[in-house]
């Protein structure tokens, strides 16, 4: 059984304003079941990273960048086309100076 999305997004946030990060939604997608992207921006680098959740099978779902080494620009644009092809979608962003994301899942490596 899964956890309602809400409910994770919310403990997301709560882990990195603990931490001393900014973070926010700035989509709100399906309470239950939408699929979630996290953006993290670093003020110091100026670089921002995206994550995605995947499915691979598993019980458990993994995270993945789905656009390494992009700008922000790109990120945000990635970002845009997700949200009109899935409107359950949610968009978090944390803006943290030491780039952290806050992800606790397994991540999967490229």
């Amino acid at each position: 059984m899964r956890l309602a999305t809400e409910f994770w997004v919310s403990a997301l946030l709560r882990r990195a304003q603990l931490a001393g990060a900014f973070a926010t939604v700035v989509r709100h997608g399906n309470d239950q079941a939408g699929a979630v992207l996290v953006k993290v921006y670093n003020p110091i680098t100026r670089q921002s990273r995206l994550f995605a959740q995947a499915n691979t099978g598993g019980e458990e779902p993994v995270w993945m960048e789905p656009k390494p080494d992009a700008d922000e620009m790109e990120i945000d644009a990635y970002a845009q086309r997700q949200a009109e092809y899935d409107r359950d979608l949610w968009l978090v962003e944390i803006e943290d100076r030491q780039g952290r994301d806050f992800l606790t899942e397994k991540m999967e490596k490229r």
